[in-house]
Order: C-alpha cells, then sequence, then structure tokens
C-alpha cells in the first residue's frame, strides 16, 4: 500500500500524496470474507495512498486547500514526537483562516501501527472519540486510519447482512426545520460537536447540512482564491438558511436495513452519516460510522485465546510470567492471519545439565480445526529460547496464512 514512502511536499510546505484509486481496489485482494478475519487484518491492508501532514504552523488556509483538492475531510498533524489530526469541523470557529495557524486548533491523539489490528484501530477511534488517528512508524506519520476507512473495509463482509441496522441506531436526533438559518446549524454543531444535522420539513427529512458543507461555502480555501482576493477571506456572518446549502438528497434507509447495506450505501454514495426513517420520512435515528463499526468492537468481549506453558517448575514463577505474555503476543498476531486458532501451547523438557546449567528444549504448537502448527527452539537460557521459538512460531502461522477461494494474493511493494 505504499505506508512506507515519504510524503510529497506540497507548493506551501504541506506533504501530501494524492488519493489513487488504485488503493480501494487493491483492497478486494487484501481482505477476507468474515468479520473475525477483518478484524485481524493488518491495519495497513485497508488505508488507502493517502497522506496529507501538515505542521501546527502552516495556517487553516493552507490545510483546507489541501482537504478540498484531495476531497478529503481530515488530515495528520505531527510536531515532534506528538502526533493529532485537524478536521473539517475544526475549521467552523476560524475567523481568518490565512492568519490563523493550526497550531491552537489541531487535536493531539495516540497514533497506531500499520502492522497493528484492525480491531486494534476501531477501539483506538473510539475510546479516544475522533474519526481517525496517524499511523507512525519508526516515530514518522505513514498513514491515516479512519472510522470510513474501517467502514469501508466492512462491506468486504457478507455477514453483515445477518446484523439489523436499527439496533445500532442513535437517538434521539438534533435536526433543524428547513427555514433555519446557516448561523445556527454552525452553533448547533459547535455545541454538540456534531458534523452533520438533518434537515426537516414538516417533520420529514428532507437534506443534511455538514460541517463541510459551511466550511466550503464561507471559507475560502487557498487553492480556491483569485487575484485581488485576500487569501481564506470568511465572510463576516454565516447569511442565509440552511436550505440554500443543504444536500438535499440525504441517505435515508427503512428500519429494515442490515448492516452492510447501510455500510455499502455510505462508501458508494460517498456519504458520511445515513439517517433511518420510519413512516411519512420521521427520523428514527442516524447512523455513523463509529455506530457500524459496533459488531466489529464487540469481537474483543470474546475470551481471549488459551495459552498453556507446560513443563515449568513452581520455582520459575518470574519465568513463567514473562514466557506467557510472550506466546500471548505470538497468539494475537496469528490470529490476524489465522482467526481459526483454538489454542495456543509451549511444552519444555530439559534435556540435559551442565553444572547448575539446564538446556531446555521447547516445542510451541498453535491448534487449529485442521490441525497443527509446530515450531522448535533450544537453549541453555530458557527467555532466549523462548524469544527464538515464539519468531519461529510466528512465521510459521503466517505461512499457513489462508488464501480467500479464487484469488490470488498480491505481493505489497515496501518503499
Amino acid at each position: 500500500m505504499g505506508l512506507g514512502g515519504p510524503p510529497r511536499r506540497g507548493a506551501k510546505g504541506n506533504r501530501k500524496s494524492i488519493y489513487s484509486p488504485a488503493a480501494h481496489i487493491f483492497l478486494v485482494f487484501c481482505l477476507s470474507a468474515t468479520l473475525r478475519e477483518l478484524a485481524f487484518t493488518e491495519i495497513r491492508e485497508i488505508v488507502p495512498d493517502t497522506l496529507n501532514v501538515f505542521s501546527p504552523d502552516d495556517t487553516a488556509s493552507s490545510v483546507l486547500g489541501v482537504l478540498t483538492e484531495a476531497g478529503l475531510y481530515e488530515a495528520a498533524v505531527a510536531m515532534g514526537d506528538s502526533v493529532g489530526i485537524i478536521t473539517v469541523r475544526d475549521m467552523l470557529d476560524v475567523d481568518q483562516p490565512s492568519q490563523t495557524k493550526i497550531e491552537g486548533i489541531w487535536r493531539g491523539t495516540v497514533s497506531v501501527s500499520p502492522d497493528g489490528a484492525v480491531l486494534d484501530a476501531a477501539e483506538a477511534l473510539v475510546r479516544n472519540n475522533i474519526r481517525a488517528t496517524p499511523i507512525t512508524e519508526r516515530g514518522r506519520v505513514v498513514g491515516m486510519v479512519s472510522q470510513v476507512d474501517i467502514v469501508n473495509a466492512m462491506c468486504r463482509v457478507p455477514e453483515l447482512s445477518g446484523y439489523a441496522a436499527k439496533e445500532l441506531i442513535r437517538s434521539p436526533v438534533w435536526s433543524l426545520d428547513i427555514d433555519e438559518r446557516v448561523s445556527h446549524a454552525r452553533r448547533l454543531m459547535l455545541e454538540r460537536g456534531i458534523s452533520h444535522i438533518p434537515i426537516v420539513e414538516h417533520g420529514k427529512l428532507v437534506g443534511v447540512v455538514t460541517a463541510k458543507d459551511i466550511v466550503h461555502t464561507f471559507i475560502t480555501p487557498a487553492s480556491k482564491t483569485t487575484t485581488g482576493e485576500r487569501v481564506g477571506r470568511r465572510t463576516s456572518r454565516f447569511p442565509g438558511r440552511v436550505m440554500g446549502i443543504m444536500d438535499p438528497h440525504p441517505l435515508s434507509v427503512r428500519q429494515d436495513a442490515s448492516v452492510l447495506e447501510v455500510a455499502c450505501s455510505m462508501r458508494d454514495q460517498g456519504k458520511g452519516v445515513c439517517f433511518m426513517v420510519g413512516e411519512r420520512g420521521k427520523i428514527r435515528g442516524v447512523l455513523t460510522p463509529r455506530e457500524l463499526m459496533a459488531p466489529l468492537l464487540r469481537l474483543r468481549a470474546v475470551k481471549e485465546l488459551p495459552v498453556y506453558i507446560m513443563g515449568l517448575s513452581d520455582e520459575d514463577f518470574f519465568e513463567r510470567g514473562v514466557a506467557e505474555e510472550k506466546v500471548r503476543r505470538v497468539a494475537r498476531r496469528g490470529m490476524r492471519f489465522r482467526p481459526d486458532i483454538t489454542e495456543v501451547s509451549v511444552n519444555i523438557k530439559t534435556s540435559q545439565t551442565r553444572g547448575n546449567r539446564t538446556r531446555y528444549e521447547l516445542t510451541g504448537r498453535a491448534l487449529t480445526p485442521d490441525g497443527q502448527i509446530n515450531a522448535k527452539a533450544g537453549g541453555w537460557d530458557l527467555l532466549r529460547a523462548f524469544d527464538e521459538l515464539c519468531d519461529t512460531l510466528d512465521k510459521a502461522i503466517r505461512r499457513t496464512k489462508p488464501e480467500p477461494p479464487g484469488r490470488t494474493r498480491r505481493r505489497r511493494s515496501r518503499r
């Protein structure tokens, strides 16, 4: 996916690379068919080759210009060892975008590793209440993963057709009448921390106004100015009514819709929100990528994979604790490649002694419904032998990853 490649530097110092449709086409070859397989897929496999990294010294106008050009909602910000994000909604309260640095706007966040699991990314996004988070490797931002990326990947999981979307809706929903003013919508977004407001007429859903609609209508990004204009000029007020800027074709579904139907509709129509409606178009609830990730997040509630260490005496208390943690890390990584693993065990035997030293022979096994994956290691130092065994077992599990039917796994270049 090119996550390791250096980001390009734009004309105004913004480092970026432009979205490539091939990134989403490649998705087809990377994802498996079950929700559990998606949960343990590496993050790098679901994110597009799109990277925008800004400095706190960049202006709001230049950031908005890049986001507008790339059709994105958020970008990464990096300052030394600190990383975070800036979104279009963060621009709602900016008065002079060409003169305002984003140092007071961006938010520091956690980051994730490109070889982390999709489930780990989903948990980080929900736990920190953020739309996206930077992907870092060796102290450098190499990508971004968002709630939208995860929901797009969920479109490749047929079993989600059996999940009812009505069980995930958020309700009640803040809405505005079609005659309300844009300034009221903006204030509501700032006060409630929301990015989408449904517009109703006589109680019926007729449109949606987003933070993106307001910002792109009333703030001029750097890339859209013409000679004589003041870069990033913003009108002194937010005149007009919401009907003038709303999207008159909001995404809506009936109460019998599945999670898969909603996820695919949001992806295909490029919508960031879906409204569930009842009779006469009355809004019953709202679905955003955050709500749609719930089935994925529930997988963490499943009991952790059993790990057994056999052959250590009661006196080896410290070694047992360290060894078990090493094996559990291998088990967690292995679940990304073989989610059908049912348990992992290690058997330890002492083959000979030399003075006060003992030589250890270790055999590791990962059990699956169709057999077992074996690895061996040995040595005079128990923990070093465990390191060797874990590395060997990890590689053995990776080699047995099954290919999706009818697909050929393509090698991904690493730059």
